[in-house]
């Protein structure tokens, strides 16, 4: 397993600790038992498992959202984030940190001669 305390990646999504969800933040309901920090096109999503922590989404972005870590971290020092597929999957990865700690998340983009768009995972 890869922990990173800072910033790191796992595939196609960018993580970085920054000090706080903006305040216009949208609370991210989980789904079937897990919070999807980025949803697969293929249905293979990140998530966390952990449901004390909390997702947040960008309003004015789409490729941006926040991830709050809760008391559940505690325990582990930090929240594991899983790729749900079952081969060529990318290594479990932690975000270090304690209860309240948030990482931004990005999807990565890529110019293509249409224009910007996400990176496919």
């Amino acid at each position: 397993m890869k922990s990173i305390e800072k910033r790191g990646a796992q595939g196609d999504v960018l993580f970085r600790k920054v000090k706080a969800v903006p305040r216009d933040a949208v609370v991210v309901k989980p789904e079937n038992g897990a919070i999807i920090v980025t949803h697969s096109e293929t249905g293979h999503h990140h998530a966390v498992l952990d449901l004390t922590c909390v997702m947040y989404q960008d309003p004015k972005s789409a490729l941006v959202g926040y991830l709050q870590l809760g008391d559940g971290c505690a325990e582990f020092g930090g929240a594991d984030v899983v790729h749900q597929r079952p081969w060529d999957t990318h290594e479990t990865l932690r975000l270090l940190g304690q209860p309240g700690d948030v990482f931004e998340i990005r999807r990565q983009r890529e110019h293509t001669p249409e224009g910007w768009r996400r990176v496919a995972d």
